[in-house]
Protein backbone atom coordinates (compact mmCIF):
# COMPACT_ATOMS: atom_id res chain seq x y z
CA UNK A 1 0.00 0.00 0.00
CA UNK A 2 1.57 3.29 -1.11
CA UNK A 3 0.57 6.73 0.08
CA UNK A 4 1.83 10.26 0.20
CA UNK A 5 3.39 10.81 3.58
CA UNK A 6 3.36 14.58 3.81
CA UNK A 7 0.80 17.34 3.96
CA UNK A 8 -0.07 17.18 7.65
CA UNK A 9 -1.96 13.88 7.48
CA UNK A 10 -1.15 11.34 10.17
CA UNK A 11 -0.68 8.04 8.38
CA UNK A 12 0.57 6.13 11.43
CA UNK A 13 3.64 3.91 11.31
CA UNK A 14 5.24 4.32 7.90
CA UNK A 15 8.46 4.88 6.05
CA UNK A 16 9.08 7.39 3.28
CA UNK A 17 11.77 7.17 0.60
CA UNK A 18 13.14 10.66 0.00
CA UNK A 19 15.72 9.77 -2.62
CA UNK A 20 19.17 8.17 -2.71
CA UNK A 21 19.72 6.71 0.81
CA UNK A 22 17.49 9.17 2.64
CA UNK A 23 14.57 7.39 4.32
CA UNK A 24 12.28 8.71 7.05
CA UNK A 25 11.03 5.98 9.39
CA UNK A 26 8.02 6.87 11.57
CA UNK A 27 7.50 4.07 14.06
CA UNK A 28 5.86 4.05 17.51
CA UNK A 29 5.97 7.83 17.74
CA UNK A 30 9.71 7.98 16.96
CA UNK A 31 11.09 9.58 13.80
CA UNK A 32 14.42 8.28 12.49
CA UNK A 33 16.04 9.76 9.37
CA UNK A 34 18.83 8.01 7.45
CA UNK A 35 21.69 9.62 5.49
CA UNK A 36 20.01 12.98 4.75
CA UNK A 37 20.99 14.40 1.37
CA UNK A 38 18.74 17.12 -0.02
CA UNK A 39 20.81 19.05 -2.57
CA UNK A 40 23.56 18.68 -5.13
CA UNK A 41 27.02 17.36 -4.30
CA UNK A 42 30.64 17.61 -5.45
CA UNK A 43 30.42 21.31 -6.37
CA UNK A 44 27.26 20.69 -8.36
CA UNK A 45 28.82 18.06 -10.65
CA UNK A 46 26.29 15.50 -9.40
CA UNK A 47 22.75 16.86 -9.58
CA UNK A 48 19.62 15.92 -7.68
CA UNK A 49 16.92 15.24 -10.27
CA UNK A 50 13.88 14.92 -7.99
CA UNK A 51 12.33 17.63 -5.79
CA UNK A 52 13.79 18.12 -2.35
CA UNK A 53 11.66 18.01 0.78
CA UNK A 54 10.61 21.16 2.70
CA UNK A 55 12.55 21.62 5.92
CA UNK A 56 9.49 21.70 8.15
CA UNK A 57 8.55 18.16 7.13
CA UNK A 58 11.36 17.00 9.45
CA UNK A 59 9.93 18.52 12.60
CA UNK A 60 10.08 16.36 15.72
CA UNK A 61 12.94 14.19 14.45
CA UNK A 62 14.22 11.92 17.19
CA UNK A 63 17.42 10.64 15.60
CA UNK A 64 19.51 10.79 12.43
CA UNK A 65 21.61 7.80 11.38
CA UNK A 66 24.70 8.28 9.22
CA UNK A 67 25.93 5.04 7.68
CA UNK A 68 29.44 6.22 6.69
CA UNK A 69 31.46 9.27 5.76
CA UNK A 70 31.19 9.35 1.98
CA UNK A 71 29.91 12.65 0.63
CA UNK A 72 26.59 11.32 -0.66
CA UNK A 73 25.74 9.91 2.79
CA UNK A 74 27.27 12.40 5.23
CA UNK A 75 26.24 15.79 3.88
CA UNK A 76 27.00 18.55 6.37
CA UNK A 77 24.73 21.12 4.69
CA UNK A 78 21.75 18.77 4.93
CA UNK A 79 22.46 18.02 8.59
CA UNK A 80 22.72 21.70 9.42
CA UNK A 81 19.39 22.35 7.70
CA UNK A 82 17.41 19.92 9.86
CA UNK A 83 15.09 21.56 12.41
CA UNK A 84 15.33 20.86 16.11
CA UNK A 85 18.13 18.94 17.78
CA UNK A 86 17.82 15.27 16.85
CA UNK A 87 20.43 12.89 18.19
CA UNK A 88 22.96 11.96 15.51
CA UNK A 89 24.33 8.42 15.28
CA UNK A 90 27.57 7.78 13.37
CA UNK A 91 30.18 5.02 13.06
CA UNK A 92 33.12 5.21 15.45
CA UNK A 93 35.65 7.70 14.13
CA UNK A 94 33.21 10.28 12.74
CA UNK A 95 31.87 11.64 16.02
CA UNK A 96 34.30 14.51 16.52
CA UNK A 97 34.01 15.59 12.88
CA UNK A 98 30.20 15.73 13.06
CA UNK A 99 30.26 17.48 16.44
CA UNK A 100 32.53 20.21 15.05
CA UNK A 101 30.57 20.58 11.83
CA UNK A 102 27.01 20.35 13.14
CA UNK A 103 26.96 20.37 16.93
CA UNK A 104 24.30 18.70 19.07
CA UNK A 105 24.33 15.25 20.63
CA UNK A 106 26.39 12.75 18.63
CA UNK A 107 26.70 9.03 19.41
CA UNK A 108 29.33 6.72 17.94
CA UNK A 109 28.50 3.06 17.33
CA UNK A 110 30.24 -0.11 16.20
CA UNK A 111 28.62 -3.16 14.63
CA UNK A 112 26.69 -4.99 17.35
CA UNK A 113 26.19 -1.91 19.55
CA UNK A 114 22.65 -1.08 20.63
CA UNK A 115 20.95 2.07 21.87
CA UNK A 116 17.43 3.05 22.85
CA UNK A 117 15.56 5.92 21.18
CA UNK A 118 12.12 6.24 22.75
CA UNK A 119 10.37 2.89 22.34
CA UNK A 120 12.75 1.75 19.60
CA UNK A 121 16.00 -0.19 19.83
CA UNK A 122 18.64 0.68 17.24
CA UNK A 123 21.27 -1.97 16.54
CA UNK A 124 24.32 -1.20 14.39
CA UNK A 125 25.03 -3.77 11.67
CA UNK A 126 28.23 -4.32 9.69
CA UNK A 127 28.33 -2.99 6.11
CA UNK A 128 30.86 -4.14 3.53
CA UNK A 129 31.94 -0.75 2.22
CA UNK A 130 34.80 1.73 2.34
CA UNK A 131 34.75 4.27 5.16
CA UNK A 132 37.23 7.02 4.26
CA UNK A 133 35.85 10.51 3.65
CA UNK A 134 39.19 12.28 3.17
CA UNK A 135 42.85 11.86 4.00
CA UNK A 136 42.05 13.08 7.50
CA UNK A 137 38.58 11.71 8.25
CA UNK A 138 37.50 8.07 8.30
CA UNK A 139 35.33 5.81 10.40
CA UNK A 140 36.32 2.39 11.71
CA UNK A 141 33.66 0.76 9.56
CA UNK A 142 30.62 1.58 7.48
CA UNK A 143 27.38 0.54 9.16
CA UNK A 144 23.79 -0.37 8.53
CA UNK A 145 21.12 -0.09 11.22
CA UNK A 146 18.36 -2.39 12.44
CA UNK A 147 15.44 -0.37 13.84
CA UNK A 148 13.46 -2.63 16.18
CA UNK A 149 9.94 -1.88 17.35
CA UNK A 150 6.54 -3.31 16.50
CA UNK A 151 8.09 -3.65 13.03
CA UNK A 152 11.81 -4.27 12.43
CA UNK A 153 13.35 -2.21 9.64
CA UNK A 154 16.86 -2.90 8.31
CA UNK A 155 18.60 -0.02 6.55
CA UNK A 156 21.69 -1.40 4.82
CA UNK A 157 23.42 1.89 4.03
CA UNK A 158 26.01 1.23 1.33
CA UNK A 159 27.23 -2.35 1.29
CA UNK A 160 28.33 -5.29 -0.77
CA UNK A 161 27.27 -8.83 0.04
CA UNK A 162 28.77 -10.24 3.25
CA UNK A 163 28.28 -13.56 5.08
CA UNK A 164 26.74 -11.96 8.17
CA UNK A 165 23.65 -10.96 6.19
CA UNK A 166 22.33 -14.47 6.83
CA UNK A 167 22.34 -13.74 10.58
CA UNK A 168 19.60 -11.17 9.99
CA UNK A 169 17.21 -13.83 8.71
CA UNK A 170 14.14 -14.02 10.94
CA UNK A 171 14.84 -10.59 12.46
CA UNK A 172 13.80 -8.26 9.63
CA UNK A 173 10.29 -7.34 8.51
CA UNK A 174 11.30 -4.62 6.03
CA UNK A 175 14.72 -4.44 4.32
CA UNK A 176 15.91 -1.22 2.66
CA UNK A 177 18.54 -2.33 0.16
CA UNK A 178 20.71 -0.23 -2.19
CA UNK A 179 20.30 -1.27 -5.82
CA UNK A 180 22.17 1.34 -7.90
CA UNK A 181 24.41 4.39 -7.81
CA UNK A 182 24.94 7.87 -9.18
CA UNK A 183 27.87 7.27 -11.53
CA UNK A 184 28.29 5.40 -14.81
CA UNK A 185 29.64 2.36 -12.93
CA UNK A 186 29.34 0.82 -9.46
CA UNK A 187 32.56 0.36 -7.54
CA UNK A 188 33.28 -2.34 -4.96
CA UNK A 189 31.17 -2.34 -1.81
CA UNK A 190 27.90 -1.73 -3.64
CA UNK A 191 24.88 -3.78 -4.63
CA UNK A 192 23.28 -3.72 -8.04
CA UNK A 193 19.78 -5.06 -8.57
CA UNK A 194 20.83 -8.71 -8.90
CA UNK A 195 23.21 -8.68 -5.92
CA UNK A 196 20.57 -6.85 -3.87
CA UNK A 197 18.15 -9.66 -4.73
CA UNK A 198 20.71 -12.12 -3.38
CA UNK A 199 20.95 -10.00 -0.22
CA UNK A 200 17.16 -10.12 0.11
CA UNK A 201 17.24 -13.91 -0.24
CA UNK A 202 19.83 -14.17 2.55
CA UNK A 203 17.97 -11.80 4.90
CA UNK A 204 14.48 -13.12 4.04
CA UNK A 205 12.41 -10.07 5.04
CA UNK A 206 8.67 -9.94 4.49
CA UNK A 207 9.11 -6.77 2.41
CA UNK A 208 12.10 -5.41 0.48
CA UNK A 209 12.35 -1.81 -0.74
CA UNK A 210 15.06 -0.62 -3.17
CA UNK A 211 16.95 2.56 -2.28
CA UNK A 212 20.09 4.36 -3.57
CA UNK A 213 18.76 4.83 -7.11
CA UNK A 214 16.88 7.26 -9.35
CA UNK A 215 17.90 10.45 -7.55
CA UNK A 216 21.41 11.68 -8.41
CA UNK A 217 22.87 12.03 -11.91
CA UNK A 218 26.26 13.30 -13.10
CA UNK A 219 25.83 16.66 -14.77
CA UNK A 220 24.86 16.20 -18.42
CA UNK A 221 24.16 12.45 -18.28
CA UNK A 222 20.45 12.46 -17.43
CA UNK A 223 19.29 12.19 -21.04
CA UNK A 224 22.18 10.08 -22.28
CA UNK A 225 22.00 7.37 -19.63
CA UNK A 226 18.53 7.64 -18.10
CA UNK A 227 17.83 3.87 -18.09
CA UNK A 228 20.97 3.19 -16.05
CA UNK A 229 19.67 5.44 -13.29
CA UNK A 230 15.90 4.99 -13.57
CA UNK A 231 15.55 1.22 -14.07
CA UNK A 232 17.25 -0.37 -11.01
CA UNK A 233 14.08 -0.33 -8.87
CA UNK A 234 12.03 -2.40 -11.31
CA UNK A 235 15.07 -4.55 -12.14
CA UNK A 236 15.31 -5.37 -8.43
CA UNK A 237 11.63 -6.34 -8.33
CA UNK A 238 12.14 -8.76 -11.24
CA UNK A 239 15.35 -10.20 -9.74
CA UNK A 240 13.66 -10.86 -6.38
CA UNK A 241 10.70 -12.52 -8.13
CA UNK A 242 13.17 -15.00 -9.61
CA UNK A 243 15.57 -15.42 -6.68
CA UNK A 244 13.20 -15.17 -3.67
CA UNK A 245 9.57 -15.06 -4.85
CA UNK A 246 8.15 -15.16 -1.31
CA UNK A 247 9.43 -11.64 -0.61
CA UNK A 248 7.13 -8.71 -1.42
CA UNK A 249 8.93 -5.89 -3.22
CA UNK A 250 7.61 -2.33 -2.92
CA UNK A 251 9.23 0.12 -5.33
CA UNK A 252 8.86 3.66 -4.00
CA UNK A 253 9.60 6.80 -5.96
CA UNK A 254 11.16 9.69 -4.01
CA UNK A 255 8.43 11.23 -1.85
CA UNK A 256 6.30 8.09 -1.69
CA UNK A 257 5.63 6.25 1.56
CA UNK A 258 4.40 2.85 2.61
CA UNK A 259 2.62 1.75 5.76
CA UNK A 260 4.38 -0.44 8.32
CA UNK A 261 1.87 -3.09 9.31
CA UNK A 262 3.71 -4.60 12.28
CA UNK A 263 5.81 -7.71 12.63
CA UNK A 264 5.06 -10.58 10.30
CA UNK A 265 4.55 -13.95 12.04
CA UNK A 266 7.51 -16.26 11.41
Amino acid sequence: MLARSFGGIDLGDRLTFLGHSTVLVDLEGVRVLTDPLFGHMAAGAVRRQVPSVPRDEFRDLSAVFISHGHWDHLDVASLRNLPGQPEIIVPVGLGSFVERAVGGVVHEMRAGDRMQIGRLTLEAVHAEHGSRRSLFTASDDALGILIIGSTSVYFAGDTGLFPGMAHLAGRVDVALLPVGGWGPTLGPGHLNSSRAAEAAARISPAVAIPIHWGTLYPLGLRRLAAPRFENPGEAFRKAVATRAPGIEVRVLRPGQSTQLEGSVPR
